[in-house]
């Protein structure tokens, strides 16, 4: 089988595309954003540099930091299109499907090209807010709606997406749910691993933006410090002025992280006691998914009940369920401090479900499976240039 990937260059779309590598399927990559080779996935053919229509990459960078608008110009008048660039790309490789990753990024902008050629297999997969944030603005609304409709094939990352996806509009098949960027390596993580009663990190995701809620999280964090007078807080991927702040006023020893490598944040998460992320909008979030595998005990923000498909309030985790109420963080905060009981039939619990539901080796069979279950077109796809 001839699969076309199309995804911007992320962590998350990596992980998933490993997944092929040592498959029979031929795969192809167009980058949708253009960023360049990545030497990283040599083993699949990739379809870069096809976007700049002017200068190189330094004298581009250059001149959108200091003139932003006639960057801009620029770009709007010498650069390829997108729809121009995937359509050759398209009819080049003659694919057997094409797999888009995230909606606004991967899917509206091929859209018309797609419409155009409808002999060609779609597939979709919803990441993050893709569906649940996005549906509830009009504009945005129309684009999901047209995309669905057009859709013959979706993943989710939880059963959530797929039922708003029927409500506006897919009528494809429905593949399954997977975590966005496949399985975990559940045997490196494995020798990291702390015991429960060694732990004494509590991690805090720290994004704070447009879905991002870790100021409540630290709000309910100031108003403990006698119960957290034991523990270390430690808070990565914090980029908001605010999140720093916070070091002068939370009294136990506080560590503040921007962005970390993937295998730094994996080592915190195997020596955290509790792991808290908190937003107003979200998929199955990766992280969530990373500190089970790695015996952290969640409490994790549940929008739309999305995560609450695998965590089971006071057992092997603890919902937020108002992600701007630092009350009810801090109340779930000092629950668990005071219920190490609870965490350790969590740790045992999460390990077993992550070694059967969440590993690399399982996940990628039934990723493997999905794309199987999509039939080739033999080449009789009727393309006309």
């Amino acid at each position: 089988m001839k699969i076309l990937l199309v995804s911007m260059n992320n962590l998350h779309f990596t992980r998933w595309s490993d997944q092929l590598r040592e498959s029979d399927h031929e795969v192809f990559w167009f980058d949708i954003k253009d960023q360049g080779y990545s030497p990283s996935m040599s083993w699949m053919t990739q379809v870069v540099g096809w976007k700049k229509g002017f200068l190189k990459k330094k004298g581009r960078s250059f001149i959108k930091k200091r003139v932003p608008k006639f960057f801009s110009f620029l770009s709007s008048q010498l650069d390829a299109p997108v729809e121009k660039a995937f359509e050759k790309a398209l009819l080049d490789i003659q694919p057997d499907v094409v797999h888009s990753f995230a909606l606004y990024i991967s899917c509206t902008p091929i859209y018309e090209v797609m419409k155009k050629h409808k002999e060609v297999n779609w597939l979709y997969s919803s990441w993050g807010s893709d569906l649940y944030y996005f549906q509830h603005h009009t504009a945005y609304l129309k684009d999901i709606q047209k995309v669905l409709l057009r859709m013959d094939y979706l993943i989710t990352d939880c059963h959530r997406d797929h039922l708003i996806a029927l409500e506006h509009g897919f009528k494809g098949k429905f593949l399954g749910v997977i975590p966005g960027g496949g399985g975990f390596e559940l045997d490196s993580i494995q020798n990291k691993i702390q015991a429960v009663s060694e732990r004494k990190i509590i991690l805090v995701k720290g994004n704070q933006n447009r879905s991002g809620r870790a100021l409540p999280v630290l709000k309910a964090l100031v108003a403990l410090p006698g119960l957290l007078c034991d523990y270390e807080i430690v808070i990565f991927g914090a980029q908001h002025p605010e999140i720093f702040e916070f070091q002068k006023e939370i009294k136990p020893t506080i560590r503040v992280h921007g962005l970390l490598d993937h295998s730094q944040i994996l080592e915190l998460m195997c020596a955290s006691l509790i792991y808290i992320g908190n937003s107003n909008s979200d998929g199955m979030p990766n992280t969530l998914l990373e500190a089970m595998c790695c015996g952290a005990f969640p409490i994790q923000s549940n929008p739309g009940n999305a995560t609450a498909e695998i965590v089971t309030h006071a057992s092997n985790g603890l919902l937020i369920e108002d992600c701007e109420n630092s009350e009810e963080i801090q109340q779930h905060i000092s629950f668990a401090i005071q219920n190490i009981s609870m965490i350790q039939n969590a740790f045992a619990y999460n390990q077993a479900y992550a070694q059967e539901h969440l590993s690399r080796e399982v996940l990628t069979k039934k990723a493997l499976k999905m794309y199987q279950s999509i039939p080739t077109t033999e080449g009789s796809i009727p393309f006309e240039r």
